[in-house]
């Protein structure tokens, strides 16, 4: 929907221009108007300072392609007035206008030079790249331009205040680039300006960006201050700076989106009633409800304020907006009927309207009977909270173009009434609703749709037939849709054109039954989590995105040798039949950023190949029976954030190197496989680390004491519930739609192999346990109190449990059985009130278990096989219950109560005692005092209660 908003913006700037030129309110704005200054009949040859003047301008650019071929000192191409974008004045042989825009040059900088053209009236230079050089002064010096156009050029710095001096300028563009202004002061003097650009300029310190910009512009038409940083009007001067207002009365553009303005900007516009066509308010921080004077702009056909906090609308917002074509509001707070919001709509715009767009709100209800808004083309309502049938009255919007019902509560049967005049829908988005789609086996639907998005609605049990007929389809998602058949053979063909297809959450049989069929796109395939058997044949080497997860999938993966020109950025071939070894072809998958392999039957050494994978962020290779070492070649891969090879036969040392290359790594997961030696204190670099899970293999010696540079883990929360990866999915010269995917990880969590994604963020956990680690527990550990998970257990530890494991408040589950742990249990480990899961068992743990809220709440299983350790929940009592503290224990020596505690109790009961009874018993009005008031409280109550049992009798009678 952006794009679709960028190229309306585009068509209304280009024709609010066309008008201009009618007007003749603009110097040589076209080309074929720069050209009509070229008259055959009229010999006028260049004049030599301004020819210098131009190819000292051509040498600071780069001419990549030969288009200032025609620029030259040859004789031939003396006379600079007949070069290419070069037009000069019939009368005085003057350069009055240079237009180089849209030739794409590579330049260094805006030479001086052009200062000698001062009879220069228009100036366009757009899309060439200066290398991000600042706008020079002396452009300011050519005071005869009615044209600037600098968009695009790759310029940053000041926007210079010598702009000023450029007092007959009628149009400047100087948009997106990299520029600021401390003030717009020099906007003052530009009086006859029509057209301001300066969409992407710094003006987050310009204040008062509206006096400048607004009030002193009195023939603009076209104002766009888009990203621009603006900070909201200045509220207080408001009722004073209108009043002086010598605005334009014939503003038509307006776009102020992605800034901080709040709902006083429309105080600011109220001016332009009679002549706004377009207001764009988007992306800002507006709220309330739309105030009604924007219901008195009658000209306005765009209104455009998405992306706010607006609440909703009142019975005038949009009252005379009769011309209104286009209305977004999505992504706000509009709450309530969509019936009554849709009654608020203006009635004389029934046969304009064509975009409405009301997603991602809170509307809620059955949808209207919308047939009266006859223009409808974009009807989007998605993400909201609509309840209810879809009327079979949509079928009668026949210029609808679009239609996103998506993600609500919508329910029902959708039938061929519901399409029946819709021959112009292109974008149809049903899904994650829990609506039921019934049409005849033979209809033929009266549309051709670019996109089918039908996710989770009930589309099966049978392959729906009409997707036959749909030949333009470019995207198509009917996951989920309770579908159980064979594939037809026909669609393969059918959607070659495709660039997405999602069948997967299905049971759909034989889907590479004679699968021949080249596609014209790399295409994005979903066919997760069907019924798929046999093997992968060549033809899906053409793909850019492979999702065949939970299939029946057999044979090798030579599809991936087929070709060396693919173009593949994820690949997912987990929990399927494949086996063998991998092949040797990897080094052509250059562009491959997640590599799943996990849970299948593959065996062998890892290929050093796949050490080429420079991009590759995930790696997951779990459950197979990989053979080896930790492969050298995976150095290489300096991007990896996720490494999964757990549940393998993997063998030798964990290498050094690992925590030296891969800086950005979150997961790193190598359970189950014979990898012995130490853990290299070089772990301790990946500040990133999440996960790190070396459990169940031959791992020896001590944790390393550096466990605290882990700085992540040392950090409470996380932001992010899931783990989540995009990428531009560029490949080669073919761009592809940004993707995103999310990991996930399977471990076993609190004695059970749980599998977390949407909330994979949140998990933090170490797991060292079933190795032969010695050694002390490092007190460096409690240092990492974002832990959500530590499991040392099944190892050799000795030594004491470090008394400032309370630390770690963020523990839900700790595991240290099977060691060989003495001492006390900390009375600190109490005080983790977010503890579910606890595991001391079979060490040499003595003395009394701590009382807390949490530690009695275990069952005493937990505590097993300690033979030293008593109290609760242990049947074990202590012998003295005074038993004396362990000294070696620190932090047992800041036991609460003390022999101090208990005096400190007994002199304070004394004075506070005697304190009181004291002055009763020696002060005789102070006791007079103080029975009285006892004896009026108790007359008091005597009174109450009986009159609260004689109301009840009476209630009773």
């Amino acid at each position: 929907m952006k794009g679709d908003g960028r190229c309306l913006k585009l068509f209304l700037a280009l024709s609010i221009l066309f008008l201009q030129n009618v007007k003749g309110g603009e110097v040589g704005h076209s080309h074929n108007h720069s050209h009509s200054l070229r008259d055959p009949k009229v010999t006028v040859r260049c004049i030599e300072r301004e020819r210098q003047a131009l190819l000292a301008f051509k040498r600071g650019l780069g001419d990549e392609f030969n288009q200032f071929s025609f620029w030259g000192s040859e004789a031939q191409k003396q006379d600079c007035c007949r070069w290419e974008g070069v037009y000069c004045s019939n009368q005085t042989g003057h350069v009055i206008q240079l237009d180089l825009g849209d030739l794409f040059f590579q330049g260094k900088m805006i030479s001086p030079k052009l200062i000698e053209l001062q009879h220069l009236q228009y100036l366009d230079l757009a899309f060439i790249d200066f290398n991000g050089s600042q706008i020079p002064d002396f452009i300011g010096s050519l005071t005869n331009l009615r044209n600037l156009s600098l968009y695009y050029c790759n310029l940053v710095g000041q926007i210079p205040s010598s702009f000023g001096n450029l007092t007959q300028l009628q149009h400047l563009d100087l948009s997106n680039n990299q520029l600021q202004a401390e003030n717009l002061n020099w906007l003052l003097a530009l009086s006859s300006l029509t057209y301001l650009d300066l969409n992407g300029a710094n003006l987050s310190t310009v204040f008062d960006w509206p006096e400048a910009v607004l009030n002193k512009r009195p023939k603009l038409i076209f104002l766009r201050l888009a990203n621009c940083n603006l900070p909201p009007p200045p509220t207080p001067i408001l009722s004073t700076t209108l009043s002086k207002t010598n605005s334009s009365t014939s503003l038509e553009y307006v776009d102020l989106n992605n800034n901080h303005l709040t709902s006083s900007i429309f105080l600011w516009l109220s001016n332009y009633s009679t002549s706004l066509v377009f207001l764009d308010l988007s992306y800002n921080n507006l709220t309330g409800f739309i105030p009604d004077f924007v219901g008195n702009m009658s000209s306005l056909v765009h209104l455009h304020l998405s992306d706010n906090q607006i609440e909703g609308a009142n019975p005038n917002s949009f009252a005379r907006l009769c011309n209104l074509q286009t209305l977004y509001l999505q992504t706000n707070h509009l709450s309530g009927q969509i019936s009554k919001f849709v009654q608020l709509l203006p009635i004389c715009a029934q046969n304009s309207l064509e975009d409405l767009l009301l997603s991602e709100n809170v509307l809620a209800g059955s949808l209207n009977n919308l047939t009266s808004f006859s223009s409808l083309k974009l009807l989007f309502l998605n993400a909201n909270r609509l309840s209810g049938k879809i009327p079979e009255s949509i079928g009668q919007l026949s210029q609808l173009e679009s239609m996103d019902f998506s993600t609500n509560s919508l329910k029902g049967v959708v039938s061929e009434t519901h399409f029946s005049k819709l021959s112009k829908l292109k974008h149809l988005d049903l899904s994650s609703n829990s609506l039921v789609l019934n049409f005849h086996s033979d209809w033929v639907p009266p549309f051709q749709l670019n996109n089918i998005y039908l996710a989770s609605c009930k589309v099966g049990p049978l392959f729906p037939k009409w997707l036959q007929t749909q030949n333009d389809s470019s995207r198509l998602d009917i996951s989920n849709a309770g579908i159980s058949d064979i594939l037809p053979s026909w669609f393969w063909i059918i959607f070659r054109d495709a660039e997405v297809i999602n069948l997967s959450q299905n049971q759909i049989r034989g889907i590479f039954t004679n699968l021949t069929v080249r596609f014209t796109y790399s295409v994005e395939l979903h066919l997760s989590s069907n019924q798929i058997e046999g093997p992968i044949p060549s033809t899906l080497s053409q793909a850019s995105y492979l999702d065949l997860s939970n299939n029946n999938i057999s044979g090798s993966l030579s599809f991936l040798c087929a070709s060396a020109d693919m173009s593949l950025t994820y690949l997912n071939l987990s929990s399927n039949s494949f086996s063998g070894e991998l092949p040797d072809c990897w080094s052509h998958l250059d562009t491959l950023f997640l590599l799943d392999l996990s849970n299948n039957a593959f065996s062998g050494k890892i290929p050093k190949t796949i050490g080429s994978l420079l991009r590759m962020e995930t790696l997951k290779l779990r459950s197979n029976r990989f053979v080896g070492e930790f492969p050298s070649s995976l150095k290489n891969c300096t991007s990896l954030e996720v490494i999964d090879l757990g549940d393998n036969k993997l063998s030798g040392t964990i290498p050094t190197w690992l925590g030296v290359s891969f800086k950005n790594l979150v997961i790193l997961m190598l359970s189950t496989n014979h990898f012995n030696g130490s853990m290299p204190s070089q772990l301790c670099h990946l500040t990133h680390i999440k996960i790190m899970d070396f459990s169940m293999n031959n791992i020896s010696g001590s944790i390393p004491k550096c466990l605290n540079n882990l700085t992540t883990l040392a950090k409470k929360g996380n932001p992010n519930l899931s783990s989540t990866h995009t990428y531009d999915g560029s490949c080669g010269d073919e761009q592809i739609a940004p993707i995103n995917y999310e990991d996930d990880a399977s471990f076993i969590w609190k004695g059970r192999m749980q599998t977390y994604k949407s909330t994979l963020g949140l998990v933090k956990r170490i797991d060292l346990s079933s190795n032969r680690l010695t050694g002390e527990i490092p007190s460096e550990i409690t240092h990492l109190v974002g832990l959500i998970s530590l499991n040392l257990s099944r190892n050799q530890l000795t030594g004491q449990i470090p008394p400032e494991i309370g630390n770690l408040q963020s523990l839900d589950s700790i595991d240290l059985s099977r060691n060989h742990i003495d001492g006390r249990i900390p009375t600190s480990l109490a005080r983790i009130d977010r503890l579910s899961f606890l595991d001391l068992s079979y060490n040499n743990l003595s003395g009394k278990i701590p009382t807390g809220t949490q530690l009695q709440s275990f069952d005493p299983l937990d505590y097993a096989e300690n033979p030293q350790l008593c109290g609760p929940p242990l049947k074990k009592m202590c012998a003295d219950q005074n038993e004396p503290t362990d000294l070696s224990n620190e932090e047992d020596k800041d036991e609460f109560i003390t022999l101090g505690f208990y005096i400190s109790m007994g002199i304070g009961f004394v004075f506070g005692f005697w304190g009181v009874c004291g002055t009763l018993i020696f002060n005789r009005p102070w006791r007079y005092a103080y029975f009285k008031f006892l004896n009026d409280l108790n007359d008091w109550l005597y009174v109450r209660i009986a009159l609260m049992k004689r109301q009840l009798k009476l209630a009773h009678a």
